[in-house]
């Protein structure tokens, strides 16, 4: 069950954040760990809420490889077939004796026309075979177009590269406490005016209704010029703070979850990047603080990022019970 008064009645609520207030509406986490959505389409026909370009530009690397590997397989098989109801006599320079070895040289002759390269041992002679070797090259130039188009999609398109700490932290912080979760880029594209944004998720009781309600999470530097080293985000809990006052059970019992939100300009791609991940409630750690990622070289005429040490943290007493 979500929680009632002890919510903080000063911290700033976002009013449209276009994820719904109705709690009986969705399940889980709002965003998944890599930033999607956690949501499931239903209720379309497949080809009418299919997006092939952006599916295609979006798949794991392995499945696109994939994708290119069987169709190019499946492609030549079929073309193979049709050579074969043609009639082998109709391919000129074939040695092969028997049916496997037929249907080996008729995909081996499909696999050099669909690609052009054509080593010219084996030729079709007739109407019906050129005309399948015709429109099998033009098949394999347009494929290998729209191919090289993907690839360079998927090799040139923006992306902000971005890790998250795994868990976000309740830290000891000026006296008080404070929200913490650690970012870091892990290559060299550098962004710069970099804005970050937090917004928490709470289930809470009103009027008898369960609620989602999302409030405004103020950081303590939420704009950098640069981002060229770790960023920790601080959210000090203070009486503005919707944590004001709540404690470990409070956070629980609401399936508190906090969506971060970054953009900046990256320089390499001369682009506006975006980045998303989210922390729920089981994702927090009540006391403790992150440990350095960077030191100086042995010559210390550098810095030394350690992105491996972007989870560490060290257990340690906060101020204040929650």
């Amino acid at each position: 069950m979500g929680i009632t008064n002890s919510v903080n009645k000063k911290a700033k609520t976002e009013t449209e954040t276009g994820l719904g207030t109705n709690s009986n509406s969705n399940g889980g986490r709002f965003f998944n760990k890599d930033g999607s959505p956690n949501i499931e389409m239903r209720g379309i026909p497949l080809l009418e809420r299919l997006n092939l370009y952006h599916t295609l530009l979006s798949l794991p690397k392995w499945k696109f490889m994939a994708i290119i590997v069987f169709s190019f397989i499946a492609m030549n098989l079929i073309f193979a077939g049709i050579y074969l109801m043609i009639g082998m006599d109709h391919l000129n320079g074939m040695v092969a004796i028997t049916p496997a070895q037929k249907f080996g040289e008729a995909f081996f002759f499909s696999a050099q026309t669909f690609t052009t390269v054509g080593y010219g041992r084996i030729n079709p002679i007739g109407f019906a075979a050129s005309f399948a070797a015709a429109l099998e090259a033009l098949v394999g130039l347009l494929s290998f177009a729209l191919i090289t188009g993907l690839l360079y999609g998927r090799f040139a398109r923006p992306k902000a590269y971005i890790n998250y700490s795994t868990n976000a932290l309740f830290v000891p912080f000026r006296g008080g406490v404070a929200f913490m979760m650690r970012m870091v880029p892990y290559t060299k594209n550098y962004l710069v005016n970099v804005e970050a944004k937090l917004t928490m998720s709470m289930q809470v009781v009103e009027d008898g209704i369960q609620k989602n309600k999302f409030f405004q999470l103020a950081l303590d530097i939420s704009k950098a010029t640069t981002m060229i080293s770790n960023w920790t985000l601080v959210h000090i809990i203070n009486e503005e703070s919707p944590f004001y006052n709540l404690t470990k059970e409070d956070i629980e019992s609401s399936k508190a979850e906090v969506l971060v939100f970054v953009q900046g300009f990256d320089e390499s791609f001369s682009n506006t990047v975006i980045s998303r991940t989210s922390y729920t409630y089981e994702e927090f750690v009540y006391g403790a603080k992150f440990l350095p990622m960077y030191h100086p070289n042995a010559e210390n005429t550098g810095t030394i990022i350690n992105l491996n040490r972007l989870d560490a943290y060290e257990v340690t007493e906060l101020p204040i019970k929650m």
